[in-house]
């Protein structure tokens, strides 16, 4: 079993940075793949980023890439996702997940799944 907690949202203005962290608990995480989503108001929940476990991969969608950077810490039982030159699109809750056997944009391949922090860029 692994509990995921998210910290670090917050609210930013636009063009600025956060730096999210899911702490994790459970000796699993270090050994399987984990990722970011998100799900803004009204909407469906998207995929943002993923790692492989010992963090030799990372894949990110498309809106994101080249301004998010995903990481972990397998030492620390952290993952992290870096977010620079945010706008209001990014804003949503963020949710950090965890135990997919591979790097995985889809929800279903994860087993465990943070309560999610929230990211807000004002317009």
């Amino acid at each position: 079993q692994v509990q995921l907690v998210e910290s670090g949202g917050g609210l930013v203005q636009a063009g600025g940075s956060l730096r999210l962290s899911c702490a994790a608990s459970g000796r699993t995480f270090s050994s399987s793949a984990m990722g970011w989503f998100r799900q803004a108001p009204g909407k469906e929940r998207e995929f943002v980023a993923a790692i492989s476990w010992n963090g030799g991969s990372t894949y990110y969608a498309d809106s994101v890439k080249g301004r998010f950077t995903i990481s972990r810490d397998n030492a620390k039982n952290t993952g992290y996702l870096q977010m620079n030159s945010l706008t209001p699109e990014d804003t949503a809750v963020y949710c950090c997940a965890a135990g997919a056997p591979s790097l995985s944009a889809g929800g279903y391949s994860y087993h465990y799944w943070g309560q999610g922090t929230q990211v807000t860029v004002p317009t």
